[in-house]
Formats: structure tokens, C-alpha cells, sequence
């Protein structure tokens, strides 16, 4: 627990103390088991953390998104099950994070790895006395799909996708979409409303902050889908594929090891092919986006899974989309789901 919070920089305990002022402190407890801790070494960022192609600001792990998302949670709902379910949604996250369910084909929703999140839960002795302590059932945390305020589906705002929006925006590649007092500013005009379902959702009271919000965040989204992001986490996919099949490391790796011990076990391993690819991608700083693809070169096409929001508003007694009612956020959506990217990418060496 103490090395936990010994090792966080400002901006993350700023950025906490602004998705909660009360740092709830039944969570540390959850927060200190070894299945929690283990994904404090697992990037958020999808493997990109290891390429010269992206320059993040600071490493923000897992523990630090799944800790984000469950203050938003009990931010919102003063609710321990809830908040439980938040913080837990990730604990069965591989390393590479998504990267991984590009091994499993999973593009477009990646969500292949979260079928083991019952298990992890279940599995742990130290989660399940503290479940048992707390007078919880893991029915009632195992899943933050139950939670719409924890998580729904996109694009409607949810804890989760709240919680990344705003955390990329603070250290994802070389620009800062956001700082501390703009989260802030987003953050406290949010609440909690009664969407079209009739379902709690996290929407905005004033329609122009949420246009305001929405003209940020369009910078986000981008990274998320862009060739570069793309081909290299298809690259690490792929590499993780051929040392599996060499037997060089298994699924359970996976889930024990941290990023850093698969990297060096990559960077060791005797196939001087595969070490010698995963050098070139580590040192790499272009790719080559083209309509067609190019022959003898690491090239890829993919469709993948479009992250955005678009925020429910309570608007003159009606609660409605900002699409409907701002013809600039409606803009500002419609041109990144247009994406107008070349369709292949390649890096300039072949992995084969």
C-alpha cells in the first residue's frame, strides 16, 4: 500500500484528488493484493510505452486506470459494491493490455481477456477474506457491466471510459489534450442523469460545457485508432504469437510476469529473427501509410474498436445528445468517425 502511493508523481495524486476528494480508504486494502498490484506493471498505453514512435509523459499503469475508475464510481454513487466493481474491472488485463486480444482477432470490441476477471477474483485469498471482512459477494463485484455507471456502451460516458479520456489526455504521446484544473472544470459540471432507457448515465448540465468537453476530446480519440497505434500493437501481438509458439513463454505468462520481464525475455530469446525485428521496432520513428500494401515489409490493415463519447445533456427540461443540439460537437464526432486514413501501414523491415 505505502509503496503504492510512495511512488505516484503529482500529477496522478492531483488528478485523483480531483475524480475524489475523499479518498475512500476501504479501497487500499483491495488496492494491496497481489492481483491488483501485479497490474501496476501493465501500461495502459497497449505496448506503446516500447517504441519510439509514441513519447508518453509518464507510465500509467492499469492499477492507476482501474484506481481512477473506481473514485469516479464512488464519486457518483457512494456505493462500496459499485466502487469494488470498478476498481476490479481490470485485474484479469494481460500485459500489453489490448494488444493481446489483437492476438485473440478481437479488433473491434477487445474484450477477449476479461472472461478470467471471475476467475482472478475467485481465485484470490486475500480479495476473497477481504470480500467475506466486507460482506460482499463476488456476484456482486465481479462484473462492472452491471454497473451503468461504471461501464455502458459507447458512446454513452461511462466511469471507465471517463477515466481513460481524461488520463490520456494528461500523458498519452507528446501532447497534453488536458490539464489538472480543465479535468477540473469538465468534471465537477458533471452528474448523474436519467437517460433515454431510463438507465443512470454520467452527463453534463450545461450543454456548452459539453460541447467545450467534446471539442478536447476529439484530439484523444485519434491516437486510439491511428496506423501508428495500430501497427504496433499488431507488432507485439505478433511477437508474442511466435514466442508462444516457440515455447518461449505460455498464456500463463501473460497473466504472472510484468511488461518488463516478457520484454527481456523477447530480447533474449535465441531466435536472433524475432530479436532482431523487436529491436528495429523499439528504435523505429515512421511509419509508411500507403493504399496499397507493400510487399517484404511489415504491413498491416485493420479495422479497430472506435473510442468516443457522445454525452448525454440536460437541455431546457429535456435530456438529450450534444449531437442533437450542437452542430459543432455533432461536426467534431462525425469527422472522427469518418477516419481518412491510408488503410495499409507499414514499418520499413519484414517480420515474417
Amino acid at each position: 500500500m505505502n509503496s503504492y502511493r510512495n511512488q505516484l508523481n503529482e500529477m496522478k495524486k492531483d488528478y485523483f484528488r480531483v475524480l475524489s476528494e475523499d479518498f475512500p480508504e476501504f479501497l487500499w486494502d483491495y488496492i494491496n493484493t497481489p492481483e491488483m498490484q501485479r497490474i501496476n506493471t501493465t501500461s495502459t498505453a497497449c505496448g506503446t510505452d516500447y517504441t519510439e514512435l509514441f513519447h508518453h509523459k509518464f507510465f500509467y499503469s492499469n492499477l492507476d486506470h482501474s484506481i481512477g475508475v473506481a473514485l469516479i464510481v464512488w464519486h457518483f454513487t457512494q456505493d462500496k459494491k459499485q466502487t469494488l466493481a470498478g476498481l476490479f474491472h481490470d485485474i484479469a488485463t494481460p500485459v500489453f493490455k489490448h494488444c493481446i486480444d489483437f492476438l485473440n482477432h478481437d479488433y473491434e470490441k477487445q474484450e477477449s481477456t476479461e472472461e478470467l476477471t471471475t476467475k482472478m477474483i475467485s481465485e484470490s485469498k486475500e480479495i476473497s477474506q477481504l470480500l467475506k471482512r466486507d460482506h460482499i459477494s463476488i456476484e456482486e463485484i465481479h462484473d462492472y457491466h452491471q454497473y451503468p455507471i461504471a461501464d455502458n456502451d459507447t458512446p454513452k460516458l461511462s466511469a471507465d471510459r471517463l477515466e481513460y479520456t481524461f488520463s490520456n489526455g494528461l500523458f498519452f504521446d507528446s501532447e497534453e489534450i488536458w490539464e489538472i484544473d480543465q479535468i477540473r472544470y469538465f468534471y465537477e459540471r458533471l452528474t448523474v442523469l436519467k437517460n433515454e432507457d431510463g438507465i443512470d448515465e454520467i452527463g453534463f448540465t450545461d450543454p456548452k460545457v459539453a460541447e467545450e468537453f467534446i471539442h478536447y476530446a476529439k484530439d484523444i480519440w485519434p491516437f486510439w485508432v491511428s496506423n501508428k497505434d495500430k501497427i504496433t500493437m499488431q507488432f507485439i501481438a505478433d511477437v508474442v504469437k511466435k514466442m508462444a509458439e516457440k515455447k518461449l513463454i505460455c498464456k500463463h505468462d501473460l497473466y504472472t510476469l510484468s511488461e518488463a520481464q516478457i520484454i527481456h525475455q523477447i530480447e533474449s530469446c535465441p531466435d536472433t529473427h524475432l530479436t532482431e525485428a523487436f529491436r528495429k521496432f523499439r528504435n523505429t520513428k515512421q511509419i509508411q501509410e500507403t493504399k496499397y500494401p507493400i510487399p517484404d515489409k511489415y504491413c498491416i490493415n485493420l479495422n479497430v474498436k472506435k473510442r468516443y463519447v457522445i454525452p448525454l445533456v440536460y437541455h431546457k427540461g429535456i435530456r438529450q445528445r450534444i449531437d442533437q443540439i450542437s452542430s459543432t460537437a455533432k461536426e467534431d464526432i462525425e469527422n472522427y468517425l469518418a477516419d481518412n486514413q491510408a488503410p495499409y501501414v507499414s514499418f520499413n523491415f519484414d517480420f515474417s
